[in-house]
């Protein structure tokens, strides 16, 4: 069963401590009788919500300290997974062209900063990962949401990357991501701007 509701983030959201925007939606689903609200991904042409997050280290980091500089934020399900992985690397393999270009990439996964540490120095990864325990900023962003494997029913993050301006403003929202091909793709869209 599925209801949606307009505005009801205003309503509900901020008591969690959320920084929500009227142009959001939420939608109540009913799931094995334990009711969620889930997010709709906010789309391109309006501001970028901001956030604070620590990274592997436990430092801070805003959204609004990268103005100036387009961001990829990348929101993935799992440190040290396969598709996780593979994602991480080809940022990692490509991380010299998104430099050139002035561009800050930032990963965020409802993992530890300890969980978020291993998995940068196993691979070597040479741009923050921050840590968004609870899934608020996930849930923010509208990609926190339920999720179906070998038939099961669980809530979790759907790999989702935004692209954002200088100004704060989301360009791109990539939706059902590849992880292999993805870097590619960020970096194809980036040309095109």
């Amino acid at each position: 069963m599925s209801k949606r509701s307009p505005g009801l983030q205003e309503e509900i959201l901020p008591s969690a401590g959320l920084r929500m925007t009227s142009l959001w939606f939420a939608e109540f689903v009913t799931v094995k009788g334990i009711i969620a609200v889930m997010n709709k991904i906010i789309s391109t042409g309006i501001p970028a919500p901001d956030f604070e997050l620590p990274d592997e280290t436990g430092t801070p980091h805003r959204l609004s300290d990268y103005r100036g500089r387009v961001v990829v934020l990348y929101f993935y399900p799992k440190d040290d997974t396969t598709g996780c992985t593979t994602e991480a690397c080809n940022f990692r393999d490509d991380y010299s062209a998104y430099r050139q270009a002035g561009v800050a990439i930032l990963g965020v996964s409802p993992d530890s900063p300890k969980s978020h540490a291993k998995f940068k120095a196993k691979y070597d990864l040479p741009f923050p990962l921050l840590a968004d325990v609870g899934h608020g900023v996930c849930e923010q962003y509208g990609v926190w949401g339920l999720k179906k494997f070998m038939g099961r029913e669980y809530m979790g993050v759907m790999r989702t990357t935004f692209l954002i301006s200088e100004e704060g403003t989301i360009l791109k929202v990539f939706e059902k991501v590849k992880p292999a091909e993805h870097s590619s793709e960020i970096l194809a869209a980036l040309r095109a701007q």
